[in-house]
Formats: C-alpha cells, sequence, structure tokens
C-alpha cells in the first residue's frame, strides 16, 4: 500500500469554514468514485492566515500507479477544479508503508515473530496484582 501526503495551504480570502465543508460533503464522497483509494483524511493544522500550511491530506492508495489513472478521471479532475479555488498543496511526500503497520483493537495488536511477552496486557493489571 502506498500512502501520499500533501501540505495545504488555503488561498488569501479562502474561509477554513468553507474549505472544511467541502472536505466533508465533497471531497470525502468523491473517493467513492476513485478505485484506488483506500482511505483518505484532512487533518487542521494551523488556522493563522501566514501560516505556511493549514491542514494536511492523508491518502492511503493501493498503488501509484493506480492512483495515477484515477487522478485521469473526470470524478478527479473535477476535485482538482473545485479545490484550486480555495487551496494549494505546498508539499507532497508519498512511500510504500513498512507492513503490517499498527492499528487499535486489529485482532493482533503483536507484529508476528514478536517476542513472548509484548502481548497487550489489560489496563487493570498492575504489579500489585
Amino acid at each position: 500500500m502506498d500512502i501520499i501526503a500533501h501540505h495545504i495551504r488555503l488561498h488569501e480570502g479562502t474561509a477554513a469554514a468553507r474549505f472544511e465543508s467541502w472536505v466533508r460533503e465533497v471531497d470525502y464522497a468523491a473517493c467513492r468514485n476513485l478505485p484506488s483509494v483506500l482511505a483518505f483524511s484532512v487533518q487542521r493544522v494551523a488556522a493563522e492566515p501566514d501560516a505556511p500550511c493549514h491542514y494536511f491530506e492523508v491518502i492511503s492508495v493501493t498503488s501509484g500507479e493506480d492512483f495515477r489513472r484515477d487522478m485521469r478521471t473526470t470524478p478527479f479532475q473535477e476535485l482538482v477544479s473545485a479545490f484550486d479555488t480555495m487551496a494549494s498543496v505546498v508539499g507532497e511526500v508519498s512511500g510504500t508503508r513498512i507492513e503490517p503497520g499498527y492499528t487499535a483493537g486489529s485482532l493482533s495488536d503483536t507484529p508476528s515473530g514478536a517476542p513472548s511477552g509484548m502481548e497487550r496486557i489489560p489496563a487493570h493489571v498492575t504489579d500489585e496484582t
């Protein structure tokens, strides 16, 4: 799985509320039409107008090649057109996850091959029990 992270800066005069509403109502919904997108989220970083970055987005995709194919579709181009009226991507980093990663609540919080004793200890267990 590939991960792409974009640093986003709002254009002068774009209200954060407008951008965030668009993210919730349009951007997130459009992901259903992009087969390569496995997960997508936008995080608020700073509200100060002169901040170098106001948001960052994290996109998990099946592969960079698959995502580039989705980027050529009409639904994606419509997202770009709307996004460009409000903000700019001012930085990007991407890479491939070192699997399996960690997800709380997964069937096994212990990576395969982890030494014995690395299992999760219930919160109610103390040295006194």
